[in-house]
């Protein structure tokens, strides 16, 4: 560091002989979830090249750096990891799609045939975002994964169920506080329980939901129980 006199003589702040300084270059863009501003942004992807500065001029490169995310509001930068965390419009996409899968799972295990199973099965897709969601619709849905895959109503939740509800759910839950995963599994469980006790079956594909959201055994046997409570 040398000094640098101001006007009446005294030292100022000292000049930085030496230091580095880094040029990013954009690689690419979109919308994320920006960790500093707490909601949906814009980004740029950036790689930087950084450079030995004397006095500030930069005279000899150092080697490469990044990539990097930077918030085009805040303009404060972030691993690449920060776009793994979905957006808001994304994450709310994903939580409609999971309860509506779920509703679909614990159906073919219990079969369309309550009425009072397809209302609470439609009520809880309707709540979760599908506003035009209808019974009939579900039933359709249902019927037409049973013939797709050759099982009949009542059967265990079998490996292309599981496959689905794995495939709608697994991205989901590292983004879920406990609660909400919780949520989601009593959902499900609320809508088996609408049309009497659990089946067989239907404990099975909700064993299978708990397991896709990453709930312990224990906590989903606690779980269903306490969903055949009012007050749950």
């Amino acid at each position: 560091m040398l000094p640098v006199r101001g006007r009446n003589g005294r030292a100022a702040r000292p000049a930085r002989l030496l230091g580095t300084r880094t040029a990013w270059t954009p690689v690419g863009d979109g919308e994320f979830f920006c960790p500093g501003c707490g909601g949906d942004r814009n980004y740029q992807r950036l790689t930087g090249r950084r450079r030995f500065t004397l006095l500030g001029v930069p005279v000899l490169p150092r080697g490469e750096t990044g990539p990097v995310v930077e918030c085009a509001a805040c303009r404060r930068h972030f691993g690449t990891d920060a776009l793994d965390h979905p957006t808001t419009t994304r994450f709310s996409a994903m939580l409609r799609d999971a309860v509506h899968t779920v509703a679909l799972a614990v159906l073919a295990a219990g079969g369309t045939c309550s009425r009072t199973a397809l209302e609470a099965a439609a009520a809880t897709v309707r709540s979760a975002g599908f506003d035009d969601c209808t019974e009939e619709q579900l039933a359709a849905l249902v019927e037409a994964l049973a013939a797709d895959a050759g099982r009949v109503y009542g059967e265990s939740c079998g490996a292309g169920l599981a496959i689905e509800l794995h495939e709608a759910l697994d991205p989901l839950a590292p983004h879920l506080a406990p609660v909400g995963r919780e949520s989601i599994l009593l959902q499900g469980a609320r809508i088996a329980l609408a049309d009497g006790p659990y089946t067989p079956a239907e404990r099975d594909a909700l064993a299978t939901v708990g397991a896709a959201l990453t709930i312990c055994t224990d906590d989903v046997k606690r779980l269903l129980e306490a969903a055949r409570t009012p007050s749950s």
